[in-house]
C-alpha cells in the first residue's frame, strides 16, 4: 500500500503530532501518495462550531502549513490538501464554498451525524434501533456521493444499528449498490481496526463483496505513528480476501477546484 488520503492533524482537537511528523512516518512506511483530510470547518446558523472540527479561524493556517510541507518534501511524496466533510442537504452549498475558498483540492465523505448535527442531530456511532436513523444515514451518504464532489465514502459501516437485521441488510445493500453505480469507493477504515471499534463491520463487508462495490483503504491517522499502520493493513487485507472484495487500491482523486 503506497497511498493514504485519510489523515488528520492536531488542529481538530482530538489528534496529536505535527503534520511534518505524519509525513515523515508515511515516507518511512513507503507511502508515495498522501492526503490530509482534516474535519472541515463549519459555523452553524447561531455561531456554533463543533469541537471535533478544524476551527474556522485556523483554516488558512492549515492550508498554508501543508503547502509549505508539500514543497519541502515534493521529491519524496505527493501530498494533497483536503477535508473530511459531512453531507448536510440544507447546508452543503455553504460548506462546499467555504472549503473551496480555503483551497481544498479534494474531499472525503465522513457522515458522523444525521439530522444535520446541530442543535439536535444524532451521532450515528451511538447505538440505535431506529429504522429511520439508518435510512437517513444511507440517504445522506448516497446524496453526498451523487453530488460528484467526494473522492470516497469513509467508514461506511460507522452506523451502530441494532434493530431488525433485515432492515440493515436492505439499507446497506442500497448503499453498496449506489457505490457501485457511481464508482465511488467505500473505505475500510484503519482507525476502527486499531481502536477495536464496531467497524469494520463484517456484515457490511460481506454485502459489499457480493455486490462488488469498489473498495479502498484509509489509515484515518490521528497520530504520527498511524500515518503508516502495517498491523491494520494486514487485517484489512484479510477482509479483502475473506469477502472477495473489489479492492481498487489508490482511489482516483476528484479534484474540486
Amino acid at each position: 500500500m503506497n497511498y493514504n488520503y485519510h489523515t488528520h492533524t492536531s488542529r481538530c482537537g482530538h489528534a496529536t503530532g505535527s503534520p511534518e511528523e505524519y509525513i515523515l512516518r508515511a515516507i518511512k512506511g513507503g507511502i508515495t501518495h498522501m492526503g490530509f483530510s482534516e474535519h472541515a470547518p463549519h459555523v452553524f446558523f447561531d455561531g456554533h462550531e463543533s469541537g471535533y472540527r478544524l476551527p474556522s479561524k485556523q483554516g488558512e493556517e492549515y492550508v498554508s502549513e501543508l503547502r509549505a510541507l508539500r514543497e519541502l518534501y515534493k521529491d519524496k511524496i505527493d501530498i494533497k490538501i483536503g477535508f473530511e466533510m459531512e453531507y448536510y442537504p440544507s447546508q452543503f452549498g455553504e460548506m462546499l464554498e467555504r472549503v473551496k475558498e480555503l483551497g481544498a483540492e479534494y474531499l472525503i465523505l465522513g457522515q458522523h451525524f444525521v439530522g444535520e448535527e446541530w442543535p439536535n442531530g444524532t451521532y450515528i456511532l451511538r447505538p440505535t434501533d431506529k429504522e429511520e436513523c439508518l435510512i437517513e444515514y444511507v440517504d445522506c451518504c448516497i446524496e453526498g456521493m451523487e453530488s460528484g464532489y467526494f473522492t470516497y465514502l469513509a467508514h461506511p459501516d460507522l452506523c451502530d444499528y441494532r434493530g431488525d437485521e433485515a432492515v440493515y441488510d436492505r439499507e446497506m445493500t442500497r448503499l453498496c449498490m449506489a457505490s457501485k453505480r457511481l464508482g465511488i469507493p467505500l473505505e475500510i477504515n484503519f482507525l476502527g481496526i486499531r481502536a477495536r471499534r464496531i467497524y469494520p463491520a463484517e456484515r457490511f463487508w460481506r454485502m459489499a463483496g457480493e455486490i462488488a462495490s469498489p473498495v479502498t483503504f484509509g489509515f484515518d491517522a490521528h497520530d504520527a505513528m498511524a500515518a503508516y499502520d502495517s498491523d491494520s493493513l494486514s487485517v484489512a487485507e484479510m477482509l479483502v480476501e475473506k469477502y472477495k472484495l473489489n479492492y481498487i487500491g489508490r482511489p482516483k482523486i476528484i479534484d474540486i477546484r
